[in-house]
């Protein structure tokens, strides 16, 4: 039993039940009670040191204050109505078109995603979308609904902020905004558009339905416009921030909070109320992930992948990127994307890979995912606002869209990122 203990089998079994946690659920216990109690028990059993542990953590600090800084404006806007408004008022423009809506919704989704992450279009748009088809009296709202999944795992690579994987994946070598910007600009494009048409033709059928072009728009508070301004200099900062080559987390975190007090003082909501509709979850989540894989790396496995792909980039660089990135595309499927982007990173770090290289695994392990509902949190989280709203998809409903949806967008990309 010692022998077992102390051999890397057991962390990777340890490691690979934390993560089917994560993606099961089992019990319905959140995501993070298994990443945390996984990481728990590497320690537990001496799998990992507590010094080595409390490392795992600490190299995730940039990413916990970008997610803080994000669900904070996330909750911020959603609570003063500005998605809400947003969708109502895409709703309005259509003027009874279901198509002018479908693309009008993806627009707004692809916005959203870009300047607020992939996880804020899955949580915070897809309520206020349900909402304004319920006010359209769309007979069928999935078409639309489907938008919110899609394109938040199909634009979050336009900025380095569209995504938390990108972050991990880079780690403290994100490339500044003006070396971003034309490297995965083509990408970017070939992929939204490629999910624009491939799930506008998969749904054709449904947006044939009547919609109504009487829509009320609600009033966008003074509170809610200040959100709208807050997100807008977040932006910005974000922009600079990147140009400058400095990392994203603690600006991310004080724009957050610069905008909390901006709202909250025209606000009738607290800070309190704000608080505590935060998915504070997601922060032991990633903490328990970054210690399942550093305890992987201790046992080598991360080495022993980046010998593999400087073996596979020594023969050909280009045959390297394809399979990376779709090896990757369809991992982040079975073990979801966040910790597959976790090792993906330290794997392109050790194996000191082309630079195209590293942008095919970004781009396996942010779009791969779009198919099937396990592939990253942003489309579990989906799920679940989803299931809130009423309606229902199952998993198998999901993979035969995402089947369509995913591998032209995938090919496309990384096809683009060989042309810049």
């Amino acid at each position: 039993m010692a022998s077992l203990l102390v051999s890397p089998y057991a962390t990777w079994i340890i490691a690979g039940l934390a993560t089917a946690g994560v993606i099961i659920r089992p019990f319905s216990w959140p995501e993070f009670v298994w990443a945390a109690s996984g990481a728990v028990l590497l320690v537990l059993l001496g799998l990992i040191s507590p010094a080595d542990a409390l490392a795992g953590v600490a190299e995730g600090t940039d990413v916990y204050l970008f997610l803080i800084g994000m669900m904070l404006l996330s909750e911020l806007a959603q609570q003063e109505g500005l998605f809400a408004w947003l969708a109502a008022r895409a709703a309005l423009l259509a003027k009874g078109s279901a198509t002018r809506l479908y693309t009008l919704v993806f627009t707004v989704g692809t916005v959203v995603t870009t300047f607020l992450s992939n996880d804020a279009t899955a949580v915070v748009l897809t309520p206020a979308v349900a909402a304004v088809v319920k006010a359209a009296d769309a007979e069928n709202p999935l078409p639309y609904l489907f938008i919110c999944a899609f394109i938040a795992n199909a634009a979050s690579f336009v900025l380095p902020i569209s995504n938390p994987a990108n972050l991990v994946i880079y780690g403290s070598h994100m490339p500044p905004l003006l070396h971003w910007l034309p490297q995965y600009a083509l990408p970017s494009l070939l992929s939204i558009l490629s999910t624009y048409f491939v799930l506008r033709l998969t749904q054709r059928r449904a947006l044939k339905q009547e919609i109504s072009a009487d829509i009320e728009v609600p009033q966008l508070s003074a509170s809610g416009k200040m959100a709208a301004f807050g997100i807008v200099g977040t932006a910005i900062v974000l922009l600079v921030s990147s140009a400058f080559d400095i990392q994203l987390g603690l600006p991310t975190l004080l724009a957050g909070l610069a905008t909390a007090v901006l709202v909250l003082t025209r606000s009738e909501s607290s800070v309190i109320d704000v608080a505590k509709k935060i998915s504070w979850g997601v922060l032991p989540l990633v903490a328990g992930l970054f210690v399942l894989v550093k305890a992987l790396e201790i046992t080598g496995v991360t080495k022993e992948l980046a010998n593999l792909l400087h073996g596979l980039v020594q023969a050909s660089a280009t045959e390297a990127a394809w399979v990376a990135g779709i090896v990757l595309a369809v991992g982040c499927n079975l073990v979801n994307n966040l910790p597959a982007g976790l090792v993906a990173g330290r794997v392109v770090q050790l194996a000191h890979v082309p630079e195209h290289v590293r942008s095919a695994v970004l781009i396996g392990v942010d779009l791969g995912p779009n198919l099937s509902v396990t592939g990253s949190l942003a489309t579990i989280l989906w799920l679940t606002a989803l299931r809130r709203e009423g309606q229902s998809v199952s998993a198998w409903q999901f993979l035969k869209l995402g089947m369509l949806v995913m591998p032209p967008a995938l090919v496309l990309a990384i096809a683009g990122a060989f042309a810049l």
